[in-house]
């Protein structure tokens, strides 16, 4: 084993204080693993942190990335279940107190400790990473691991739509929002019958409002050019009967709440950086439900992992851009730019799972 590595971590919080720096080996406890990183892809959250735009807490300096499988290096004594060699991917939650009413009931994704990969603890995006062993799950041989390091999003994707969402086949669901948490919550609604099932997006996403047609989008709408309004109602007159809201912004929200039917949902995905007022009436007067959705749990990534390695999901769709740790930077200007859906980072790219 190695003392040193390579990883992409961030020592400021002004835009661009991110650099590739050689680093310790993590030292790991009783109920960890030192995990060998064999691919790690590119979060928007890790982009905007990068490029000063986040709205959390940063613990800098920080390695960044949170959405990462490999191989297991070594075990620590009290680990149960988990050997050398197995190729697992891990979930976010870093550092939970395991005590409170959230972690006790199974949501230990919302305890109020909760610490994430990326941002509180060194993340992933580095050749060797500590990870507690209640994180891990296990990844069937015949998925490749820059499609495994996926399962992430698309747990977030999962939750938005089939946990904290109700959709039946049949039903009306707008996606607001075509990156790449929008496209995945777009194939999760397709896969839970929505129909029809339309995504928009502006100007240049259409590249991405394509992909959605491919991932099971029933119409796109280009915003800019076209009444979404008009679109949704010509289909469901009396409105969709879910909205998703993956598009990062707050405004959104607003065109969210006038597009859901009366009774219907509104499910918030997409952090927002900006803070702008949002009319909240249509909320009130036709008996709308409006859920947020954060992270995700181990049933779901069970449940993922599944779907991912039956290819249910269509994950090769949306990975564009592969690089090294050395190429970093292209990979995050990629996803900055819209160039990529998914950009991911293999530490050892000639050596891939």
């Amino acid at each position: 084993m190695p003392d040193t590595q390579h990883a992409v971590v961030q020592f400021g919080l002004t835009p661009m204080s991110v650099e590739l720096r050689e680093v310790p080996v993590p030292s790991f406890g009783r109920d960890d693993v030192l995990l060998k990183v064999g691919a790690v892809s590119v979060c928007g959250s890790d982009v905007h942190q990068a490029y000063g735009t986040h709205s959390w807490a940063v613990n800098i300096p920080v390695t960044l990335g949170h959405e990462f499988g490999g191989t297991i290096a070594a075990v620590g004594a009290d680990v149960l279940g988990f050997r050398d060699g197995d190729r697992v991917v891990s979930e976010t939650a870093a550092v939970i107190c395991g005590n409170c009413l959230m972690c006790r009931s199974g949501l230990y994704n919302l305890c109020p400790s909760r610490k994430g990969f990326g941002y509180g603890v060194d993340g992933a995006m580095a050749d060797y990473v500590k990870v507690p062993a209640r994180c891990l799950h296990h990844v069937p041989d015949s998925l490749p691991m820059e499609i495994a390091c996926l399962t992430e999003p698309h747990c977030v994707a999962y939750n938005a739509m089939c946990v904290n969402a109700t959709i039946r086949p049949g039903d009306t669901v707008v996606v607001l929002g075509p990156g790449p948490i929008g496209l995945l919550c777009t194939r999760m609604a397709a896969l839970s019958g929505a129909n029809p099932l339309i995504v928009a997006g502006l100007s240049g996403d259409g590249a991405r409002l394509a992909t959605a047609k491919t991932l099971g989008a029933t119409h796109v709408v280009n915003i800019q050019a076209e009444s979404l309004d008009e679109i949704v109602r010509s289909l469901s007159p009396i409105g969709a009967d879910v909205v998703c809201d993956a598009s990062g912004a707050s405004r959104p929200l607003d065109a969210a709440l006038k597009l859901a039917r009366p009774d219907g949902q509104v499910v918030k995905v997409g952090w927002s950086p900006d803070q702008v007022p949002v009319d909240l009436n249509p909320l009130v007067h036709k008996n709308v439900r409006l859920q947020g959705s954060f992270s995700h749990n181990y049933p779901i990534w069970e449940r993922v992992l599944h779907l991912l390695a039956s290819g249910l999901t269509k994950a090769d769709l949306i990975v564009e851009h592969t690089a090294d740790l050395g190429g970093w930077r292209g990979a995050f200007d990629a996803m900055h730019s819209g160039k990529a859906i998914k950009a991911v980072l293999v530490p050892e790219p000639g050596n891939r799972e």
